[in-house]
């Protein structure tokens, strides 16, 4: 398996610095985020007036300057999920929505702010009746009743891979718009989740309109609270903990942007991301230099 220098999760102002900045410091290095970048910056219509360079662009003609910029240095995003990184030592193992593992030399963490709390039971049944990848954990419940508690239309694909391992999903959509499956064993249901309970493992959901017997509550969020994708992670609140040169607890592991606390501003981001690749990149020299 081919191991990168730098894996950067996130493709808003702070990840898209970093990898500019990363491959200046010729480092080897994957982007994972949306080639549309952040949802937030293409749905600002007001012009951001504190962007050193971008004198009054909406967000979207921000995030059309930034694909030009990406283009020109040759820099791809992977739309591949990542779904939990694990400190192995001297290096990460990522592991991707369709169950692959990949492997990097150091990760920057520039996935945003993740609005709320985890419900009730999440964090405790984690593992054991709650999961966050279904193409990763679909088999073990064939035949099973299965819960999915979706916040994009984007998962709605897993919803129909799920119908076809799972005796029955039910599907709370957290958006809006209509949502429709072909698969007559897909129910519906515009609910407010409220709490997960069970024994050994979890079996229930409630919300506020009833509860739900499952063998599994798949909660797919567009990004998982910081200390759910990192084990070990230490984290305020929701936002990850970090010094200076963005470092974390980890070793090896930086985080950027949004997902380390207010103020929630792309100039901040981009500022800390360009200071996350540097720390990660002077990270990687000395780890060379010790072997030597």
């Amino acid at each position: 398996m081919t191991r990168i220098d730098i894996a950067i999760i996130g493709s808003g102002p702070a990840g898209l610095e970093a990898a500019l900045t990363a491959k200046n410091r010729n480092k080897s290095i994957m982007v994972f985020g949306s080639k549309d970048f952040s949802p937030k910056m293409v749905s600002i219509e007001h012009p951001i007036t504190n962007y050193l360079g971008l004198s009054n662009v909406t967000g979207r003609q921000m995030a059309e300057a930034f694909t030009k910029q990406m283009a020109e240095a040759g820099i791809e995003i992977s739309e591949q999920r990542i779904t939990a990184v694990y400190a192995m030592g001297d290096f990460f193992g990522l592991q991707t929505s369709d169950n692959q593992m990949l492997e990097a030399s150091a990760v920057i963490l520039c996935t945003g702010v993740t609005a709320g709390n985890p419900y009730p039971g999440e964090t405790q049944f984690l593992g054991r009746g709650v999961s966050y990848c279904a193409t990763c954990d679909a088999p073990l419940y064939r035949g099973k009743n299965v819960v999915v508690i979706s916040t994009g239309a984007h998962e709605e694909d897993e919803a129909v891979f799920l119908g076809e391992v799972c005796a029955h999903v039910t599907y709370i959509p957290l958006y809006k718009g209509d949502v429709t499956f072909s698969r007559d064993n897909i129910t519906v249901v515009r609910e407010k989740p409220l709490e997960i309970k069970g024994g050994m493992k979890a079996d229930t959901l409630v919300t506020d309109q009833n509860t739900y017997t499952t063998d599994c509550v798949f909660i797919l969020r567009e990004a998982q609270f910081p200390s759910q994708l990192v084990p070990g992670l230490v984290t305020e609140g929701n936002a990850v903990k970090v010094d200076r040169a963005m470092q974390t607890n980890i070793p090896g592991l930086y985080a950027a942007g949004d997902i380390t606390g207010l103020p929630y501003q792309f100039i901040k981001s981009a500022g800390e991301g360009n200071i996350a690749a540097i720390s990660a990149a002077m990270y990687l020299d000395a780890k060379k230099r010790e072997k030597k």
